[in-house]
């Protein structure tokens, strides 16, 4: 005689799960050569020193300390662009 529990016979996974492959969406993308040119648009080529005094060295000495900046070049970078864009910001020419 059959019996329900004879016909279905449960098997347990434990966590192992079969998932399909998705399908990868191709899009002709970007064009390599504008790419390329991009990069090298934005390679830093031209050097620039600058002098600091001893008050002022400390100063961002005791800045890159307590707010953990890791390189100085990037902190001085940031600064000087931020203060250049936003006196060309400020300072733009008017009709009138």
């Amino acid at each position: 005689m059959l019996t329900l529990s004879k016909i279905l016979v449960f098997k347990p996974t434990y966590g192992i799960r079969i998932v399909a492959k998705k399908k990868k969406i191709t899009s002709p993308g970007v064009d390599p050569e504008y790419l390329k040119k991009q990069k090298e648009a934005l390679v830093r080529k031209h050097r620039q020193v600058i002098y600091l005094n001893d008050s002022e060295l400390a100063a961002i000495n005791l800045y890159c300390e307590r707010f953990r900046v890791g390189t100085k070049a990037v902190l001085y970078r940031e600064a000087i662009m931020e203060k250049i864009l936003s006196e060309l910001d400020d300072n733009h020419p008017t009709l009138f």
